[in-house]
């Protein structure tokens, strides 16, 4: 059974740095594409950053580059999101996603919504 659970929102001022983190169970993510999307309130889900473990390649939406950093651990099957300068604009459920068992893209994964979700978690940047 697949299994996405995200930790590491919060409340952080404009210009913080909050690190997400996704631990996958249920199967290996060796070979697959996983990443984030956010919901803002009234606004659509949108694939925020997603990689491909088996070569690391990355994707980023425009309104991130230069601000998030996705990156893996193989040994704990887990993604992190490192989320720095942040805007209030960032607040958002932030759910982990991945389009196990397809081998695809993360662009691919970053562009789809038929995908495993994790439970999502707040992150809310305000002062």
């Amino acid at each position: 059974q697949v299994q996405l659970v995200e930790s590491g929102g919060g409340l952080v001022q404009p210009g913080g740095s909050l690190r997400l983190s996704c631990a996958a169970s249920g199967f290996t993510l060796n070979y697959y594409a996983i990443g984030w999307f956010r919901q803002a309130s009234g606004k659509e889900r949108e694939g925020v950053s997603c990689l491909t473990f088996s070569d690391g390649r990355t994707y980023y939406a425009d309104s991130v580059k230069g601000r998030f950093t996705i990156s893996r651990d193989n040994t704990k099957n887990t993604v992190y999101l490192q989320m720095n300068s942040l805007k209030p604009e960032d607040t958002a459920v932030y759910y982990c996603a991945t389009d196990y068992p397809i081998l695809g893209t993360a662009q691919a994964l970053c562009n789809s919504k038929d995908v495993y979700w994790g439970q999502g978690i707040q992150v809310t940047v305000s002062s």
